[in-house]
C-alpha cells in the first residue's frame, strides 16, 4: 500500500471523533476535496448519525432544475459509507436501494441523515433519509455495507479490479 494511502488512514483515524468527519480519500467523487468533479460533501457526526447538508447544483441535473438520480445515489452511498466511520472499520458498499418521494431539484439546499441500523459481523445495514427546506422528505434509501480488510484497497490498486467478491 503506497505511503499515501496509509498517511491518509493514519489522519482518518485519529479524526473519527471530530465533528467534521474527514473525507473517505482526497479524490473520493462525493466528498474528496480534490476531486475536480466531486460533490465535495462535508459530512458532521450528531451522536451516531451523520449529516451532511447538500445542493445539488445543475451540471448534476438529468432533466432541467432536477437532480439526476444516479447524482443522488453518489450522495446517499458517500453519506451512507461515513456510517462505517461510526463502527470504526472499513468497508464497501454491497447493496444500496434508493427511494426517491419527490423530485430532488438543484439549487435547494437539503438535509442527509444517516442511520446505523444495525451490524451482524461484516455486514453493517445502513439508512438515510433527505428532507428539504421545507421539512418534507424527498427520497429516503437502505444500504448494506460489506467491513473489508484496508488492505482490500491496496488489491484493487494493484490487480486492476481482478480480486474475487468481498461478499456472497
Amino acid at each position: 500500500m503506497s505511503d499515501e494511502v496509509l498517511n491518509h488512514l493514519r489522519d482518518v483515524q485519529h479524526r473519527l471523533d471530530d465533528p467534521v468527519l474527514p473525507p473517505h480519500y482526497p479524490t473520493c467523487l462525493g466528498c474528496g476535496p480534490e476531486a475536480e468533479q466531486g460533490f465535495h460533501l462535508e459530512v458532521r457526526r450528531d451522536g451516531d448519525d451523520v449529516v451532511a447538508r447538500h445542493v445539488f447544483e445543475e451540471r448534476h441535473s438529468g432533466a432541467p432544475g432536477i437532480a439526476h438520480g444516479g447524482a443522488v445515489a453518489v450522495v446517499v452511498d458517500d453519506v451512507l459509507g461515513y456510517l462505517l466511520y461510526v463502527v470504526r472499520a472499513p468497508g464497501v458498499t454491497r447493496r444500496l436501494e434508493v427511494d426517491y418521494l419527490k423530485p430532488v431539484l438543484t439549487g435547494v439546499p437539503y438535509e442527509v441523515r444517516g442511520r446505523l441500523d444495525r451490524r451482524d459481523g461484516r455486514k453493517v445495514w445502513v439508512s438515510c433519509e433527505c428532507t428539504g427546506p421545507d421539512g418534507v422528505v424527498t427520497f429516503r434509501a437502505t444500504g448494506l455495507f460489506v467491513v473489508v480488510d484496508v488492505s482490500h484497497f491496496a488489491t484493487a490498486l494493484t490487480s486492476g479490479g481482478g480480486q474475487g467478491p468481498v461478499a456472497p
